[in-house]
């Protein structure tokens, strides 16, 4: 059977930590694991009353195949809200996807061949990761800091490596540091995009969760030669069940998002999308954020207070103004890969960092998430992290 397979499929592999996380699955875990919203704040009530309009009002349309691009009045919602970060498109730059991990993988089939290189944030989110990977290129890790991607090191990246493409970001509150990029790193970034003739995938599922400090446009907003993808997701601030997602894209290059969409699955489900309309057009959909980000803001207060007072002092870690994570780098002798293997048998666990670098290679790194727990499971389980890393530093 093996001999059947791609060549690229040959080179699959599961991933490790996927592996460990099965195990974060047990009931009585706290898991400061995926990246998931709180349950608890899905609208199930109204998306019971939305549902009811879309099959009486539109149920022959919402049953039925329907345009690739996506339903028209949604299109025109997405357009409009990107406007709060600055940028001015049209619904006819839009594209609706099944999640914006769809807008990913279009981007590798878009964009990369084989032994292309995508330069990307170290670290960088898993899921791109593994969407690129599927179309065999190479990954140039570049340095951050606090402002996003240190600029030097893009720019020298730029000068000597052949047959980069990609440059794969995510400005707000990124996945996994959760840091977010200045204004200046911003226009950096688009004006090396546009020196060295790249393209830029704009990943911003976490934008609009925002605790502290005021928005900063998007790379997209800065864009002048319609160089910048936008991938934009309700996932993270909605219900990402639905499976809605979005590209932004200036025509040349959405035109290709579109065919590959047909290839793929011919259009994102129309009941979620009508639905999802319907829900902006009922409902106050700020006000909704307006609870996420006040129940969030709470939940990061706590899980950094109590990291204050049971983490090691000799365990380093940011306050992310937004999003949903923490990133906390150990002592260099630790692997938190066999951290996390202690750590699930306490009942608790979080993901190891080494899979957000895609060259490998940084053991002692991990990524908590603060949405998805209560409060007290959150004070709970960093005590238990607390003494374990306390153990492991001496």
């Amino acid at each position: 059977m093996n001999q059947l397979f791609a060549s690229r499929a040959k080179k699959m592999q599961a991933s490790e930590i996927r592996e460990i996380l099965k195990l974060t699955q047990q009931p009585d875990i706290i898991s400061f694991a995926g990246g998931l919203p709180a349950p608890e704040m899905f609208p199930i009530k109204e998306m019971k009353a939305v549902a009811g309009r879309v099959l009486d009002e539109m149920g022959q349309a919402a049953l039925q195949y329907n345009p690739t691009e996506g339903y028209d009045p949604l299109r025109e919602k997405i357009a409009a809200r990107m406007s709060l970060t600055g940028t001015n498109l049209s619904k006819d730059n839009i594209l609706v996807t099944s999640g914006s991990q769809q807008g990913l993988d279009f981007s590798g089939k878009i964009f990369l061949d084989t032994d292309d290189v995508v330069l990307c944030e170290s670290p960088s989110y898993l899921g791109a990761i593994n969407a690129f990977k599927a179309y065999e290129c190479k990954f140039h890790e570049i340095k951050t800091d606090e402002n996003g991607m240190d600029m030097e090191d893009l720019e020298y990246a730029l000068k000597v490596l052949d047959r980069v493409k990609i440059i794969y970001v995510i400005p707000d509150f990124q996945n996994p540091s959760g840091r977010t990029w200045s204004l200046e790193r911003r226009n950096m970034l688009v004006e090396l995009a546009n020196k060295y003739d790249k393209i830029i995938i704009e990943d911003n599922p976490y934008g609009e969760l925002r605790y502290d400090g005021v928005m900063i446009p998007s790379v997209k907003s800065l864009d002048t030669e319609g160089r910048v993808v936008y991938l934009g997701t309700f996932s993270k601030t909605f219900c990402p069940g639905l499976r809605i997602g979005w590209v932004a894209a200036d025509d040349v290059v959405l035109n290709k998002y579109i065919m590959v969409k047909q290839g793929a699955d011919l259009q994102t489900n129309s009941m979620s999308q009508m639905e999802l309309s319907l829900f902006l057009d009922d409902y106050d959909f700020d006000n909704h954020i307006e609870k996420l980000v006040t129940l969030y803001r709470t939940r990061r207060d706590i899980m950094i207070s109590a990291m204050n007072e049971h983490f090691p002092k000799e365990v380093k870690y940011d306050v992310p103004s937004g999003g949903l994570f923490i990133w906390a780098e150990t002592p260099l002798g630790i692997d938190t890969k066999e951290l996390m293997i202690e750590a699930v048998k306490e009942k608790v666990a979080f993901v190891p960092g080494e899979s957000f670098f895609p060259n490998g290679g940084i053991k002692h790194t991990m990524r908590l998430n603060f949405s998805n727990m209560g409060e007290e499971k959150i004070e709970e389980g960093i005590k238990r992290l607390g003494l374990l890393l306390t153990n492991a530093v001496k």
